[in-house]
């Protein structure tokens, strides 16, 4: 059932903070709905429907679609970089990387799983100068380094290249999590990394 905008708009704080809750709302509509159709099989009026609001208050928060997607993509990334950074806590080197592995196991195995979000967005937008794709670069950008920074401290001689081959290995797992059986997931991705790692680690 579609709540209507006027009964919501009653109930809903008012002023800046209203605006806040008004955009997330939005926002939170439209994320389950780009992730599952992807950005092309998701309408601007399948959203309002979803949401319950018009067509002018979707497009006061979202002037156009890219800014829509934009914004599900910042969300993403912080989500993403979130749950990293918390299964990482107080890991370093090998052990790091091990425990961002089992983390892409888990939500590799979590209902309703359509791969990588960026990944995902990247390939129905060609144009790399996109704010789109500047932002899924933005991010991957983010945890390559972090990737290269855990494989300096695992002893690689290489780290940067080190962190783009467990990048590599991080995305073919999220594809696969998708395709295939994603239980198989997490151990396979861990002795991946563990081989990279360890073939990449100076030797004494």
């Amino acid at each position: 059932m579609i709540v209507s905008e006027a009964s919501t708009a009653a109930a809903a704080p008012t002023g800046r903070r209203g605006a806040g809750v008004m955009r997330q709302r939005i926002l939170e509509g439209a994320t389950e709905m780009i992730y599952a159709n992807g950005i092309r099989g998701t309408s601007a009026d399948r959203i309002v429907e979803r949401v319950g609001i018009t067509r002018v208050t979707f497009y006061r928060y979202f002037p156009t679609k890219t800014d829509l997607v934009v914004a599900y993509l910042e969300s993403q990334a912080a989500q993403e970089s979130a749950g990293i950074e918390q299964v990482t806590a107080s890991q370093h080197g090998l052990d790091a990387l091990l425990s961002v592995a089992s983390l892409i196991g888990e939500v590799s195995c979590m209902p309703g799983f359509r791969g990588c979000p960026f990944i995902n967005a990247a390939a129905e937008t060609p144009d790399p100068d996109d704010p789109v794709r500047v932002v899924v670069e933005r991010h991957r950008q983010w945890t390559k380094t972090l990737f290269a920074s855990y494989a300096a401290e695992a002893g690689a001689v290489n780290a940067e290249a080190i962190g783009g081959q467990v990048m590599m290995l991080r995305d073919g797992a999220m594809v696969r999590g998708y395709l295939e059986d994603p239980r198989k997931v997490a151990d396979e991705l861990r002795r991946a990394i563990q081989a990279v790692v360890t073939a990449g680690a100076v030797t004494a």
